[in-house]
């Protein structure tokens, strides 16, 4: 499978998922847009398009950030859906998603940096794809915004801070508020380039000592089963 990740901060990397690609030797190819790589023009060459989180969102202009182009961003994720691709996005890579289907993205009832549960719906619990999660999975978080809905978008998990956890835009187009690609390296990265206020605090925000030394295995391992049967099932469309 070929694999393309759009990552927007070095402090933001793949983590898991960059582990199962390689697992798999999957062939992996990048677009470090803060180092100036650009996205890609089309998606011939792509199975997998996975868009990254990043301190920006959807409507953060050129201006703001040079190297972060919304728009040509949402361009290429359009091009990956209309060509029966598969498309995750995570934190901000969720919003993109939404915002190319043309549904805007939101601002989260809650701010959460952490590791806290998420609740599947009844759809996410029938889920093919997602029914190994259980009834409720603790992930990572680190956030706070939110994905907008298409109208036929379903949500197939939440947690007590957002209301949109993961979407389903559609059989192989997911959106994932919620960073289930942490772990101990990438969350020490986070936390020593955080850069939220001290008193933008919630009672979703937990302490960094308490961060850093959560077990995320188990969730890494959740996550991986899910890309296990995406690849299949992408497989047996194509």
């Amino acid at each position: 499978m070929r694999i393309h990740f759009i990552i927007h901060e070095h402090f933001e990397p793949p983590g898991a998922y960059e582990a199962w690609a390689r697992k798999h030797c999957h062939t992996i190819t990048y677009s470090r847009v803060y180092l100036g790589e650009p996205v890609p023009q089309d998606i011939e060459e792509i199975d997998f398009l996975i868009v990254m989180g990043g301190p920006q969102d959807p409507s953060t202009t050129t201006e703001q950030c040079p190297y972060f182009d919304t728009r040509a961003e949402q361009v290429i994720i359009s091009k990956a859906i209309e060509a029966g691709k598969a498309v995750l996005g995570i934190c901000l890579g969720s919003q993109l998603i939404g915002e190319a289907l043309g549904a805007r993205y939101d601002h989260s009832p809650e701010r959460e940096i952490g590791k806290f549960p998420v609740t599947l719906t009844d759809i996410g619990l029938k889920h093919p794809l997602f029914c190994h999660f259980g009834k409720t999975l603790d992930v990572g978080h680190w956030h706070n915004d939110m994905p907008g809905l298409t109208s036929d978008a379903q949500i197939l998990a939440y947690s007590e801070g957002c209301p949109r956890q993961i979407v389903a835009y559609g059989d192989l187009v997911f959106g994932f508020q919620c960073h289930m690609e942490l772990t101990k390296t990438v969350v020490a990265m986070l936390i020593e380039n955080d850069e939220q206020p001290e008193d933008a605090k919630s009672r979703f925000v937990e302490d960094p000592d308490v961060l850093i030394n959560h077990d995320y295995d188990e969730m890494n391992q959740k996550l991986h089963e899910f890309l296990d049967k995406l690849e299949s099932y992408y497989k047996s469309k194509h």
